[in-house]
Order: structure tokens, then sequence, then C-alpha cells
């Protein structure tokens, strides 16, 4: 078994596998350079001078004897445009084929300017910018569709990081996925499978090598899902365990105090880690507790909610609620790992599920495109549509780590949504459900009054409410000028263009934001 590097040109897969060798002690082998060799020629030279028909035969040939031949463990880099055929695809059945995601417009400023020391002439491919760019988008959902791992973005050095993991990969059960995500003050694996908690040792092997092989666990759970999976984590978990009440209410100081208290008794030091068994309240809970113990134990993140699955486990935002405003009171602290077993989703009672979609469907309006089209349609949450709303939030925390700027889109929905929970007494209300009136609030706020309706129709279709009841409106309004966003005497809002085009930052007009908050209560 050979690890594979795909990707479009431009991505970096060269310099990738010589690194990512480097650090498996292994051999780094280049298809480009290996075809050259044969052919006398660089494949630009040869594209252009038998035309592509004629290249890409020759290139199969070769790279389905490389793929065939390749020796285990080694790390083969393979030219953009190679999966394009058949046979390689099916040659890439037993190899761990790994993507490298970088953003269109970096890789036509690599390819235009020579990364990864390009010799001879411009590739034929990547002559006009527009074609170029069309082509990447043609050839994502192959490239996605074949990797067993997804290296978002890897910085320089970024791919070695990323070998503990994937040689972990390597061994997992079959349908396993990961997530290399990368943020600006650490990088992290997200593995993805249904499974995972099965309770027969596979989880633990996943642990490691997250954390050095002397680090033990503690389990933070709630009431509701210790007995469920708690045994699932095996050997992972060997430090000791607590367990809270569940709810958005017991995400407080006093339950934080309990955990620490815990920990304190278990003699959990910063060479041990935290293991965050459970939804969003859990994670944001036992991250916060993990980031300020001994100012600072590592987490790994292990979601069994939807909300959780597909936003809260990513991005390392950890903390707690005051009764006046949610998550007043946090720290940011990225996780050392997050663990999905999207098999645990088979039992969360339809309304969690139903409150968890939301998240999908603020993420597929943040992202557009082919996301939004399967979510607006009504198509299930799979496994693919969970993946996807991870790799767009890692994405976003990839480019702004800190609420700096970019990573504000993610609160879409959320100003109203929080002060909406907060004045209903976070019992009323589940997060999701208060996150779906927020979106209808947005969008009244932006202008969008087709897509406000057909996201109206895609909450009730799911049984979520679409009126305010139980916090009137002049609490809600009240609560949002103490939203922890707030800018002196401005809360900035994100607003909505279309679907793939989020506005954050927004100033909005006290009268146009009472008008939207009434109108849910209407």
């Amino acid at each position: 078994m050979a690890f594979v590097l795909i990707g479009f040109m431009g991505a970096g897969k060269s310099s990738a596998a010589r690194e990512l060798a480097a650090a498996l002690d292994s051999k780094a082998l280049d298809s480009d350079e290996l075809l050259s060799e044969r052919l006398g020629r660089s494949p630009a030279e040869d594209f252009e001078l038998r035309g592509e028909a004629a290249f890409r035969a020759a290139e199969e040939e070769f790279v389905c004897e490389l793929l065939e031949r390749a020796p285990s463990g080694a790390v083969l880099s393979l030219g953009g445009g190679s999966v394009l055929s058949e046979r390689v695809r099916a040659a890439l059945q037993g190899h761990v084929t790994v993507l490298l995601d970088v953003a269109p417009e970096r890789c036509w400023q690599r390819v235009r300017a020579g990364a990864d020391g390009a010799q001879g002439p411009v590739r034929p491919l990547a002559r006009d910018r527009d074609t170029f760019l069309a082509l990447y988008r043609e050839r994502s959902a192959l490239y996605e569709a074949l990797a067993d791992a997804v290296l978002l973005e890897p910085a320089r050095g970024g791919a070695a990081r990323a070998a503990g993991a994937l040689r972990a990969l390597s061994r997992a059960p079959a349908g396993t996925r990961l997530l290399w995500a990368t943020a600006a003050s650490a990088q992290y694996p997200v593995f993805l499978a249904r499974g995972l908690l099965a309770g027969d040792g596979a989880t633990a092997e996943l642990l490691w090598p997250l954390q050095r092989s002397s680090s033990r666990g503690f389990l933070v759970s709630d009431e509701h899902v210790a007995p469920l999976y708690g045994a699932g984590l095996g050997a992972g978990a060997g430090a000791g365990a607590v367990t809270i009440a569940a709810g958005e209410q017991h995400k407080t100081l006093a339950s934080a105090e309990v955990v620490w208290s815990a920990m304190l008794a278990a003699g959990i030091t910063r060479a041990d880690h935290v293991i965050a068994l459970g939804g969003g309240v859990v994670g944001d809970l036992a991250g916060f507790c993990a980031a300020t113990y001994q100012r600072g134990v590592p987490v790994v993140q292990v979601p069994t909610t939807l909300v959780a699955q597909v936003d809260s486990a990513y991005g390392g935002k950890t903390g707690v609620d005051l009764p006046q405003a949610k998550n007043y009171v946090g720290v940011y602290h990225q996780p050392a790992g997050v663990l999905v077993d999207t098999g645990v989703l088979a039992t969360l009672p339809a309304q969690e599920f139903a409150a968890g979609w939301v998240e999908v469907l603020k993420t597929a309006l943040i992202a557009g495109g082919a996301l939004w089209d399967k979510v607006s349609s009504g198509a299930e949450v799979d496994e693919r549509v969970i993946l996807e709303c991870a790799r767009t939030k890692l994405a976003v925390v990839a480019a702004d780590e800190r609420d700096a700027g970019a990573r504000q889109v993610l609160n879409l929905g959320h100003t109203v949504g929080h002060a909406i929970e907060a004045s209903a007494g976070y019992g009323r209300y589940r997060h999701g459900e208060a996150v779906g009136l927020g979106l209808l609030a947005a969008l009244r706020l932006s202008g969008q009054p087709q897509l406000r309706e057909r996201v109206r129709a895609l909450l009730l279709e799911h049984g979520l409410p679409v009126t305010l009841d139980g916090a009137p409106s002049e609490r809600v309004l009240e609560t949002i000028a103490h939203d922890k966003k707030r800018v002196g005497v401005q809360v900035p809002f994100v607003l909505v263009s279309a679907p793939g085009e989020i506005i954050h930052g927004c100033a909005v007009e006290p009268s146009e934001l009472r008008a939207a908050v009434q109108e849910l209560a209407a």
C-alpha cells in the first residue's frame, strides 16, 4: 500500500510528496519526472508535440505500471490529469489516495510563477486564467470522490505533519476518511467513518499518534451519551471520566468547576489529554476546561450530534454561557484531533437531528455551489454532506482563526439566534431551532425575500419553528445589544447577497433589526 498524492496542477504535490516521504522514512516517486525520463522530454513538451490524446495514453500506461509496482509505504505524486483515466482510478484501489486541496487562485499563481521548481514551457492547460479555473472546477468533484484523505491548504511542512495521521489511516477500517485541518496555531486530523465508536478498539488506534503514547485520556461526556458510547473509546480514555447533566442550561461555570475538580482528583497533568464525547455543549465545555486547566491540555473532540459533527467540533471555539448571554466566557483552543462516527446519529432523537440540520443549511448558504444545490433540494444528510460541511468550516478557519475577518461569516443567523436562546432561558429553543429563526431574520435584513421564503419552507419541511414564541421581541432586541461581537455600540451582522456570497461586518439600522425580529413574532 502506497500513499498517492493527487490534485490540480500547482497544488504542490511534488514538494509535498518529498516532505511526506522524509517523514515516513520512505521513498518519493514523481510520476511526471519519471514519465519525462521514459519519453525523453517533459510532459508539457510531449503534450504539445503529440497532442493530448497521445500524451494521456502514454501517461495512463506509465502511471498504472507505477501504481502496480510501488513499494509499500512509498509516496507517489501523480500528474493533475492522470486520474481522468478509468484504468488509473481502478489502480488506486488498495492505496491511500491523498488530495491536496489548494484554492484555485493559489494554484494559478504557482503555475504561472513556476512554483515547485517547474522547468520548461508553460503548461498547455495553464495559458489562460479563465480556462484554468474552469478546468479546476470541472475536476474538483472527481478528485474529491477518489480521496481517502484531504490535506486542506497544506503549508510548507504540512504534509510531513500529517504523516502520523496518514499512517493511522492506512490501518483504519475500510471507508475511513481523513481531513487534515490547518489553522494559524495548530494542525490536526479529522477522522470520519461509520462505526468508529463500535467498541472494537479502532478508535483507540486512531487516537494515536495524535498524542504521545504516555498521554492518558480523561473522558468528559453527558448523562445521555456516556452510557451509549463511552465504552467505544476503549483504551483511549484510561485516566478517568466525568459526566455532566445534558442541555445548554448546564454549559456554565458551575459545570466547568465540576470538570476541573474531577480532572484534579484524577491527577491529570499537561502530559495528558481530554476527550470530549457528546454534542456541542459537551464539546464547548470540555474544550474550555482543557484550555484552562493548568493553562492548557490537549483535547480530542468526539462529536455525537449532527450540529457538532458539521460545525462545533472544529475550529477551536470553546466556552460557557452566562445567564444573560451565550458563549460569553471562552477561549480559542484547537483540538488535537476530531473523531466523527456518523453511525451514532441513528440514536439521535428526531427533533435533535432536525435542529442540527440547521447548521447544515447555514453552511450550505455560506458555501453555495454544489452543497447549496444538494441541501436546498432536500437531499438526505449523508457522510458526504457532513464531510463537505466540515471542509467548508475548516477552510474558513484556515483563512481566519480568530474572527478577525472572514471567519465572521460562520455567525450567519447566530446573532439573533443566540439572543433568542438567552432570552428564552436556554431551554425553550434548541440551538439549531434558534439559529433557524436567526437565518430568517438575517435574510430579511439582507433584502432577500425569495431566498428567505425558500429557507422558511425548508425549515417547515424539517418540522422546525418559523415564528418566535416564548421570548418577547423586546427582550431579544435587548439581548442582541449585548452580543459578544459588539464593537463599541455597534453589533455587526452577517448578511447574504446569494448562496455562496456572504458579507460580514454589516451595519444594520435599529429600525430594520426591530422589524426583522418583530416579523418572527408576528
